[in-house]
């Protein structure tokens, strides 16, 4: 529960938006595990490590804002790494990113290239400069791009691109995304009959981070998203909240 303190060594912008930040700690973490990075002064948050070093932000809140402000020599704290991973199945497997959720899912590309097997990535964003690991992910495999605004690649959502596979010849479906997104790639592959061959990363608020304050349950199950999670295979998830809301610190329920 002790932050070890990290000094970052490099700052890459990725998009306009989107920022990584290496540090002089590296973690030994499978991927789709999270660690819980202390602001100093401001908050604590949970992040996804995008390489052993790293972690990538997109400015969304004020701690995010922060994080994605520092420079070389700065420092935060580390807590982790937390919670369950992708676990790797079959030997063709599709990997869905939604913006800054490539985060988790660019480890996980990597391990399954370095166990030869066979990966497609599909990636989407709003516009083509917000594309996220684009080229990290093709040394893995086939890469395929959709944007909302048509600027790059497929005009439309990455379920509309998903729409020109076999679906069925893929082993394993691994997803990370806005919630939204992730919902309609869980019910294309249910209309498939193919559900049970997915993997999603879930994001809540998070408070402890390891499972005791309760904070990030999800309904109607009681999962503890850092404990339990953050990734789930679909049958803990096509009859959840997911899609629908989310709760902030409060506990007040927020629709989507």
């Amino acid at each position: 529960m002790i932050p070890h303190n990290a000094v970052i060594t490099e700052v890459i912008q990725q998009t306009p938006t989107i920022t990584t930040l290496k540090t002089d700690i590296k973690l030994e973490a499978l991927p789709g595990q999270f660690v819980m990075v202390w602001v100093r002064g401001l908050d604590e948050v949970p992040m996804a490590l995008s390489h052993p070093d790293s972690i990538t932000v997109q400015r969304v809140g004020e701690a995010t804002v922060a994080l994605s402000g520092m420079r070389v020599g700065d420092s935060i704290g580390i807590r982790g790494p937390f919670g369950n991973g992708f676990q790797l199945k079959g030997t063709r497997i599709m990997l869905i990113a939604g913006g800054v959720g490539g985060a988790p899912l660019l480890p996980l590309a990597l391990l399954a290239h370095a166990k030869r097997l066979d990966v497609t990535t599909i990636i989407g964003a709003r516009t083509g400069n917000e594309l996220l690991f684009e080229q990290p992910f093709s040394q893995s495999g086939s890469v395929s791009v959709a944007t909302d605004d048509g600027s790059k690649g497929y005009h439309g959502f990455v379920t509309g691109l998903m729409d020109r596979f076999d679906l069925e010849s893929f082993d394993q479906f691994y997803v990370c995304g806005p919630e939204l997104m992730m919902k309609n790639v869980l019910n294309m592959l249910q209309v498939k009959g193919i559900e049970m061959r997915s993997q999603l990363s879930l994001h809540r608020y998070f408070k402890c981070g390891i499972g005791v304050c309760g904070a990030c349950t999800i309904d109607p199950s009681g999962q503890r998203v850092c404990k339990d999670g953050p990734v789930f295979q679909a049958d803990m998830l096509i009859y959840s909240e997911l899609g629908k809301y989310h709760r902030d610190a409060t506990g007040k329920k927020i629709v989507y």
